[in-house]
């Protein structure tokens, strides 16, 4: 059965840092790209970054290329997001997910990815 699991989230004031991790069991983690999606109330579920199955391509949403920084360690089957210099308007929930379709770099379709995680919440305060 797979799972993925985020964590990391909680409440930063405006200019701080989180980092989220995303950890995935029951799977061949090394064959899927992953991504970062966050969705804010009453908003469509946005596209934040993703990373190829080795690591070696990333994208960003314009709205955090600079900021935030997606990173995998596929040895524990572990997807982080480093996030500096938080805004209110990066408050949302924020979701893994793994993506099996897409091979030698990953985009931030919803439809490509397969399993999803529960969430965790990210509140940035002005």
């Amino acid at each position: 059965q797979v799972q993925v699991v985020e964590s990391g989230g909680g409440s930063v004031q405006a200019g701080g840092s989180l980092r989220l991790s995303c950890t995935a069991s029951g799977l061949t983690y090394a064959n899927y790209a992953m991504g970062w999606f966050r969705q804010a109330p009453g908003k469509e579920r946005e596209g934040v970054s993703c990373i190829s199955r080795g690591g070696t391509f990333t994208y960003y949403a314009d709205s955090v290329k600079g900021r935030f920084t997606v990173s995998r360690d596929n040895a524990k089957n572990t997807l982080y997001l480093q996030m500096n210099n938080l805004k209110p308007e990066d408050t949302a929930m924020y979701y893994c997910a793994a993506d099996r379709r897409t091979s030698g770099g990953c985009s931030v379709k919803g439809y490509n990815y397969e399993y999803w995680g529960q969430g965790t919440q990210v509140t940035v305060s002005s």
